[in-house]
């Protein structure tokens, strides 16, 4: 690849695992946590297509805890458990790979950026609880245009803050639909392919694909 100005990252399931918390819970919530995580996130994310289709903007926190509330009534977990499953998702983990990825991607000068859905306080604890507020250039997240992804409002953010052209940026996800969204805007989109998965059918095919962060190390050269 040539002619990168910028990396940008997706966070939630690209750079932090959203499962982390329901399993840092696993021995209270039992062996459903890993399905009743997995119906989290989709209700998550759900809600946040769902409010930018009925422009009813509701911001990615009040989002997580609406998804929350459900999945929770879904899986029978005692309530007791809300404030100890939001608190830990405000700190997930990273996946194994990544700070030592981005270290060796900053060592090389590259511009690193987050772009996500979640709000600038979350992202911001979220980087900060796992050492990594030191690695970013910037936190971009789609509450400078209240509206979700995949829109093209918000791959449009970065762009105008850099100067860039589209197709400066190499910009990875692991949530296919972002992946297309960022695709079909005119990034460089990678997948992070980390569970061997299917892509959508979304008008993007990505030139590549990777098992993990570390692979980009490959592909940047």
């Amino acid at each position: 690849m040539k002619n990168i100005k910028a990396i940008i990252f997706d966070a939630y399931g690209t750079l932090f695992d959203v499962n982390s918390a329901a399993e840092k819970c696993k021995n209270k919530i039992g062996d459903k946590w890993e399905d009743f995580a997995n119906y989290w996130r989709t209700t998550q994310l759900e809600y946040t297509w769902l409010r930018s289709l009925m422009n009813r903007h509701k911001d990615f926190w009040q989002v997580t805890e609406d998804s929350l509330d459900k999945s929770m009534k879904a899986f029978k977990i005692n309530t007791l458990m809300r404030e100890e499953l939001l608190g830990l998702y405000k700190v997930l983990s990273t996946f194994k790979e990544v700070p030592e990825t981005l270290k060796n991607l900053k060592e090389k000068k590259f511009k690193l950026s987050i772009l996500s859905n979640g709000t600038p306080s979350l992202l911001s604890e979220l980087v900060k609880s796992n050492d990594l507020d030191n690695l970013f250039d910037d936190i971009f997240s789609i509450e400078e245009v209240s509206i979700y992804k995949p829109h093209t409002k918000v791959y449009d953010i970065p762009v105008k803050k850099y100067g860039i052209e589209k197709n400066e940026v190499v910009f990875l996800s692991a949530n296919t639909w972002d992946v297309s969204g960022g695709g079909n805007y005119g990034y460089e989109a990678i997948w992070v392919n980390r569970y061997n998965s299917i892509f959508d059918n979304l008008d993007y095919t990505p030139k590549n694909q990777i098992q993990s962060l570390k692979g980009l190390l490959d592909i940047i050269k």
